[in-house]
C-alpha cells in the first residue's frame, strides 16, 4: 500500500488494537449486556473474551502468512477467492466498520455534551460527533506513524483512567451484590455473548498495520492476543467496579451511562465527570485507530476491484478513501438514530468471523494454523450466534429480519456493482 514511511511496532500495535476495542463498547455495550446478564455479566465478558482469543489466533496466523493492508479483505481473498461471495461479506465489513465508527463519534459528542454547562442546545451533540472525526481525519491523514504517535498517549491515558476506576470500585464494592444469588438464569449470560464479543471485535484492525509492521509474521498474532487479553482483564475488573456499586436495575436504568452512574458512590460528585473524561479519551481513540483501518480496508478493496479506484487514490500520507469514509461517518452520526443498529453490527461481526475461519480451513496448509484451534474458533463463533438468534427470535424478531436483510443486501449490491462495471470475477488492480 502507500506506506507512511514509519513503522508499527508491536506496542503500537497493541495501542491499536485496544484503542479500538475500548471504545464506546465499554461504556454502552456494558450497559447493555448488564440488561441481559445482570449481574453476572463478568462471565459474559470472560466467555466473549474467550471467542475472541480463538478468533484473534485465527486472524493472526491469517495475517503473519498474508501480511496486507486490507486485512480480513485479504483473508477472505485467500480463502474464497475473488468473486461475489468474498466481495459481499467485505463490502458487509467496510459498512458495518463505518456504523461502528460513527456510533463511537455519536458515543464521543453525547459525552462532550454532558460536560456542557446546562442550557446548550442538544445540537452539540452532532457537532461534537462531526468535529472529533474531522479531527482524527487530518492525524491520519498524516500517515500511520502520526497516527499511532497520538493512539499510544491517548490508550495510556484512558487506561490509566478505567484502570484506578476499576481497582478502587472494586475496593469499595458490595460483595454481596455479585453473589451468585443475584444472577439471572445462567441462559441470559450466554445470550448476551453477542454484546460482549463485540466490545472486543476492535482487534482485528491490528490486521489492518500489517503492512506496516518490520516483521508482522511475529510481530501481528503477539499484538493481537495481548491486546485481547489486556483488554479481557479490564472488562471483568470494569463489571465487578460496575456491579459492586451498583443494583443491575440502577445500572439497567443508566445503561448509557452506567460507569459514570458508577463512579458516583466511588469517587463522589467528581465521579461522572472524571469518567466523562475518561469517555472522551476512549472513544476519541477507537475512532483514530478505526480510521486508519478503515482507509487500509477501502484501499484493499479498491486495489481488487471491489470499489471505485478513487478510493485508493494516494493524498498526502493517506489515501482518498480516508476523505470519503469519514464523510460517511460524520452523515450517519448527524443525521442518523444508530442505536438500534448496534444489535445488527454484533450478529453480523460474528457472522463475518465465522466465515473468515471456514475460509482459513481451505488453506491450512499454507498458514501451519492449528486445526483444532481454527475449528474451536468455528464452534465458539457459531454457538454465539446461534444462542443470539434464539435470543432475538423471542425479543426482538424484528432486528433479527434486519440482520438477514443486510446480509441479503450485499450479496445484491455487489452484484449489482459488478453488473455495472462488466466484471463477472474480481480483478485486482494494482495501484
Amino acid at each position: 500500500m502507500h506506506k507512511s514511511g514509519q513503522n508499527v511496532s508491536f506496542w503500537s500495535a497493541v495501542s491499536m488494537g485496544i484503542g479500538a476495542m475500548v471504545g464506546a463498547g465499554i461504556f454502552a455495550l456494558l450497559g447493555q449486556a448488564g440488561l441481559i446478564a445482570g449481574s453476572a455479566v463478568w462471565l459474559s465478558f470472560v466467555a466473549g473474551g474467550i471467542i475472541a482469543l480463538f478468533s484473534g489466533y485465527s486472524m493472526g496466523r491469517l495475517g503473519a502468512r498474508f501480511p496486507s493492508a486490507g486485512g480480513l479483505v485479504e483473508y477472505l481473498v485467500q480463502g474464497y477467492g475473488e468473486g461475489i461471495f468474498s466481495g459481499a461479506i467485505s463490502i458487509m465489513m467496510y459498512v458495518s466498520s463505518l456504523v461502528s465508527i460513527a456510533l463511537v463519534a455519536r458515543t464521543f459528542g453525547s459525552y462532550a455534551y454532558e460536560l456542557l454547562p446546562s442550557g446548550h442546545s442538544h445540537i452539540w451533540v452532532e457537532i461534537f460527533a462531526a468535529g472529533i472525526v474531522l479531527a482524527f481525519m487530518v492525524i491520519n491523514l498524516n500517515g500511520a506513524g502520526s497516527m499511532s504517535r497520538i493512539e499510544n498517549v491517548v490508550v495510556l491515558l484512558k487506561m490509566l483512567a478505567l484502570t484506578v476506576f476499576a481497582i478502587v470500585g472494586i475496593v469499595r464494592m458490595d460483595p454481596t451484590k455479585l453473589l451468585p444469588a443475584q444472577y439471572p438464569p445462567i441462559s441470559s449470560v450466554f445470550f448476551s455473548l453477542a454484546i460482549t464479543f463485540f466490545a472486543y471485535e476492535g482487534f482485528r484492525i491490528i490486521t489492518n498495520a500489517a503492512e506496516d509492521m518490520k516483521d508482522p509474521a511475529r510481530t501481528l498474532p503477539r499484538a493481537i492476543m495481548t491486546s485481547i487479553a489486556l483488554v479481557m482483564v479490564l472488562y471483568v475488573g470494569v463489571s465487578f467496579a460496575v456491579f459492586g456499586n451498583l443494583t443491575a436495575q440502577e445500572a439497567a436504568k443508566a445503561q448509557d451511562f452506567a460507569l459514570a452512574q458508577a463512579a458516583l458512590p466511588v469517587f463522589g460528585v467528581a465521579g461522572f465527570t472524571i469518567m466523562a473524561f475518561a469517555a472522551l479519551l476512549s472513544t476519541s481513540s477507537a475512532i483514530n485507530a478505526s480510521l486508519y483501518a478503515a482507509t487500509n480496508v477501502t484501499y484493499q478493496l479498491a486495489r481488487i476491484g471491489e470499489l471505485p479506484s478513487v478510493f485508493g487514490k494516494p493524498i498526502a500520507h493517506s489515501r482518498e478513501g480516508l476523505l470519503i469514509s469519514s464523510a460517511a461517518i460524520i452523515i450517519m452520526a448527524v443525521f442518523f438514530d444508530l442505536s438500534s443498529i448496534a444489535a445488527i453490527g454484533a450478529i453480523s461481526t460474528l457472522g463475518i468471523h465465522l466465515i473468515v475461519h471456514v475460509g482459513h480451513l481451505r488453506i491450512l496448509k499454507k498458514t501451519k494454523a492449528s486445526m483444532v484451534m481454527i475449528l474451536t474458533a468455528i464452534v465458539v463463533n457459531l454457538g454465539a450466534i446461534i444462542l443470539s438468534v434464539i435470543y432475538l427470535s423471542g425479543n426482538s424478531p424484528s432486528t433479527l429480519y434486519w440482520v438477514i436483510g443486510f446480509f441479503a443486501s450485499v450479496f445484491v449490491l455487489e452484484l449489482f456493482f459488478r453488473i455495472v462495471t462488466g466484471r463477472v470475477v474480481g480483478k485486482r488492480v494494482d495501484n
